[in-house]
């Protein structure tokens, strides 16, 4: 992952070979936080799940009331899916857990 001016590049499971940048210090918290609560094996956890543990482990100062945790979970989750991280199961509804 590449840093420069607060940015850092990440990757979308859904779209290969496409790299966005978005804010590194959102990113790192949110990538610490998912990874933190994520299970490491099967059933793994839903997106509510995952959006209520993430939660306590944000800072404040970053995502104020949990403002936008949501468009940044996803972000992680495509990225970390992306860098063969974390797998989503064939499940409805869809649930992740840590390679």
């Amino acid at each position: 992952m590449k840093q420069e001016q607060n940015k850092i590049e990440v990757e979308n499971v859904l779209h290969p070979g496409r790299i966005y940048r978005v804010d590194a210090a959102k990113y790192e918290a949110m990538r610490l936080a998912f990874l933190k609560v994520l299970p490491k094996a099967s059933p793994g956890f839903t997106v509510e799940e995952i959006y209520q543990g993430v939660l306590p482990h944000l800072p404040e100062a970053l995502f104020p009331e949990g403002a936008t945790a949501t468009w940044w979970i996803k972000t992680v989750q495509l990225d970390l899916e992306a860098k063969k991280l974390v797998t989503r199961e064939t499940s409805k509804p869809l649930r992740w857990y840590k390679l």
